[in-house]
């Protein structure tokens, strides 16, 4: 890592280097609020296509003909269905890495809008949609309108639902191809108001595990289970039993959740089912957490299946890690915020328990991410990964707002 890097990261606070000035800000506001209706109408194209992870072409295709059109110079490819943006102006070394995210979830939408979707079972439950439109109306600000002085990487990414796109794109070679500083992303927040950004130091979102546990018996005639070896109780106890290891062995005050998503098991009335699978997920704020939980689950399911006489194997898979805001970053971040919508407007946000693969990406550079308003209620409220969601209009320009001031201060 070079050195340049290192103090970038081990600083604990950032001094704008450009603060904008009142009027600089407004007319920025005001050039991106005159963009946004064209971006408002290509958001709801994309919501209209939804895509799911590794299947973007539609979506990637637009974003990489808009750019294009811009002057950006285009790479496609990474991670499947990426596509990276880049825009040099002057001669400065700095760069800056910018990632929305692009797919969509296998929902089936009920929200009745004109533009809902048009592929039955898939659906922009979370906003992705937003994300990109978010970041398309900044770069055509920041290609046409304003002077900086670097290099500006805006990534598009595949496959952000559980699927790991991220990390995709780190093993196709992306921080080496399109070397980044610092590197940020946003997520649309229902239950804070449009014109709000929340921030947060350090853990944001948890990581997120998952196991498969598999129970082997034997199976019976329902009317004489004393012949066979019954998965079903030894399923009910462990279902029961794993919330113990977060309630008694995991200090209050240290996240963690275990969800039991999934039992599968027999298919009538009168057999004792040879096998049982249950599907679990588990998410934590903590590295030690982490690991403890994954060895408590491994130990207590072993134990369970003995006690009954079952034979039991565990497939334990850690997905995202932790995702950690970077100090520095996050205050680089805010003091944006803070300069474009003013103080009261930029929160506190405190830790959630969903996860993001963009955790990778902070692993490998300093960054932030941060949460955009998109309303209260009716307005805007729904919770995402829900069949009514809508991503919220309203917050468009503010998204895009922000992330042309950040990009301008830092390649200022």
């Amino acid at each position: 890592m070079d050195a340049r890097r290192v103090r970038v990261e081990n600083s604990s606070t950032i001094q704008p280097r450009h603060a904008m000035n009142p009027s600089t800000v407004a007319e920025l506001r005001q050039s991106i609020q005159a963009l946004s209706p064209e971006f408002v109408e290509i958001r709801r194209k994309i919501h209209a296509h939804p895509e799911l992870a590794f299947e973007e072409r539609q979506t990637s295709d637009l974003v990489a003909e808009s750019l294009a059109a811009w002057g950006y110079e285009i790479h496609r490819g990474l991670g499947t269905t990426g596509v990276v943006g880049t825009l040099r102006k002057g001669h400065g070394t700095r760069s800056l890495g910018i990632r929305a995210d692009m797919d969509a979830l296998p929902i089936q939408e009920k929200t009745g809008l004109d533009y809902a979707s048009t592929i039955p079972g898939k659906m922009h439950a979370c906003g992705h949609d937003g994300h990109t439109a978010i970041l398309l109306c900044a770069a055509r600000h920041l290609a046409q309108s304003v002077n900086f002085n670097g290099t500006l990487n805006l990534i598009f990414q595949p496959a952000e639902e559980n699927e790991g796109g991220a990390l995709r794109m780190l093993e196709d070679g992306l921080f080496e191809r399109f070397p980044c500083d610092e590197v940020y992303a946003l997520h649309n927040s229902p239950g804070l108001p449009v014109g709000q950004i929340g921030v947060i130091t350090g853990p944001a979102m948890a990581s997120f595990d998952r196991a498969t546990i598999t129970l082997r018996g034997r199976g019976a005639h329902g009317a004489m289970p004393h012949h066979g070896i019954d998965p079903m109780q030894c399923a009910a106890s462990i279902v029961l039993g794993l919330q113990s290891i977060v309630s008694r062995e995991i200090d209050a005050l240290r996240s963690a959740v275990i969800t039991v998503g999934s039992i599968q098991a027999g298919a009538t009335y009168n057999v004792v089912p040879e096998s049982a699978l249950i599907k679990i997920g588990v998410r934590t704020l903590d590295p030690k957490v982490r690991t403890l939980v994954e060895m408590r689950i491994q130990a207590f399911v072993a134990a369970q299946a003995e006690s009954y006489g079952l034979q039991s194997e565990v497939v334990y898979e850690r997905k995202y890690p932790v995702l950690v805001n970077h100090a520095a970053q996050t205050e680089r971040a805010r003091e944006a915020a803070i300069r474009l919508l003013g103080e009261s407007n930029v929160v506190e946000r405190p830790s959630v328990m969903g996860s993001e693969d963009f955790a990778y990406m902070l692993e490998q550079r300093p960054g932030a991410y941060v949460r955009l308003g998109n309303g209260l209620g009716e307005d805007g409220g729904c919770m995402v990964h829900n069949p009514l969601y809508d991503f919220n209009d309203k917050a468009l320009p503010v998204g895009a707002a922000f992330w042309a001031h950040l990009t301008q201060s830092y390649l200022a």
